[in-house]
């Protein structure tokens, strides 16, 4: 690297807020579990599946603190990918703190649930990244004959659609489509980022609060700015940076809100899941990692710092033992409140965790 360069990019990385990482990063292994499971929370009624989950894929929390949770229908097929095709139950629910379930909503509005989160005014995100006519033999069309899949809806805390963007079951790459989108994150704005992300787009679309296009960034690749499965997306931290979890390229992407290119973290495994929160503490879930795809990873949720990439806490996979054998587990959407209370939607131990600080 020569002194110019050097210097440009140690310039580049002041302004983003954004210190030059250490070389080396301890091992997962290595790192403290300060996180005691809260069992047996939250309470699903015996009306819901017998009380028992399916696979989750995303949480988060809204403006009063409750936690709203995005599972596939309570099925467990096919696995990793399970589908609400066939089913009738409601993929959205609410809960208060202590776990008690308050609302459910969005029954048959989705075959396969997937990128999820809350906004500042309570209205809740959801994508359908389902590219399929027939999932399990049974056909993905809704009440009016279309294939569901490759939108994402804004929904009111009331379950209301107010907002849909994305043409239903037909996949592209136009200003107005997704092919899978599998992630959503709002700015405080209200301007609207998604992943587009399980197909082959590979990229970033971003619009305005009324759904409106603004511009697209990267496309499939290692290098910076590209992307193979960006399969979550967080905006957060004191520089309301965007974070991508760039699963299949085994990295965290950092980019500013017009889609500039800041750094790419390594250090958290295979990410399947990422939130920053406002006091920049960086949470990333890696679900597939194994002893042959990204060895020397454990699965687990790896905390650390949204402004160095430093990483200080591991909270190990409750399917470890399995890693070899199941093709994902663990979370795939975490989430943490004010006093660093995390809760993590896991795909294949089907359960919501909930973590306290011990």
């Amino acid at each position: 690297m020569s002194g110019a360069y050097h210097l440009t990019w140690l310039s580049a990385v002041a302004a983003a807020g954004l210190v030059a990482q250490p070389s080396q990063y301890p091992k997962q292994a290595q790192l403290p579990n300060p996180y005691s499971l809260i069992e047996n929370w939250p309470t699903l009624p015996q009306s819901m599946n017998g009380g028992h989950w399916g696979e989750l894929i995303r949480a988060d929390i809204d403006p009063k603190g409750n936690i709203w949770v995005f599972h596939r229908c309570f099925n467990t097929e096919p696995a990793g990918s399970a589908t609400c095709v066939g089913r009738t139950e409601p993929p959205i629910l609410e809960f208060n703190p202590s776990g008690k379930l308050l609302t459910s909503m969005g029954a048959n509005m989705f075959a396969f649930p997937h990128g999820f989160t809350v906004d500042a005014q309570g209205n809740i995100w959801a994508s359908d990244a389902n590219a399929s006519a027939t999932v399990l033999g049974k056909s993905a069309k809704d009440a009016n004959g279309v294939v569901r899949g490759h939108q994402v809806f804004k929904l009111s805390p009331a379950g209301k659609v107010l907002m849909t963007i994305g043409k239903r079951g037909v996949a592209g790459n136009g200003p107005d489509m997704f092919d899978q989108p599998s992630g959503v994150a709002i700015a405080p704005n209200g301007d609207i980022f998604v992943t587009d992300g399980h197909g082959k787009n590979d990229r970033v679309v971003k619009f305005s609060k009324d759904g409106r296009f603004i511009k697209t960034w990267g496309h499939h690749g290692p290098g910076p700015g590209e992307f193979d499965q960006p399969h979550d997306i967080s905006i957060g931290g004191s520089q309301g940076h965007v974070f991508i979890a760039d699963r299949s390229n085994s990295r965290v992407q950092i980019f500013d809100q017009d889609g500039n290119f800041i750094a790419a973290w390594k250090q958290f495994g295979r990410p399947s899941a990422v939130y920053v929160s406002k006091d920049d503490t960086l949470y990333v879930s890696d679900s597939t990692s194994n002893s042959t795809v990204n060895p020397g990873y454990p699965r687990g949720i790896t905390v650390g710092s949204a402004k160095d990439g430093s990483i200080r806490a591991f909270i190990p996979d409750p399917d470890l033992a399995q890693a070899d054998v199941n093709r994902i587990s663990g979370a795939s959407g975490i989430v943490a409140d004010a006093k660093g209370t995390i809760y993590a939607a896991d795909v294949g131990p089907h359960k919501l965790r909930k973590y306290v600080l011990k």
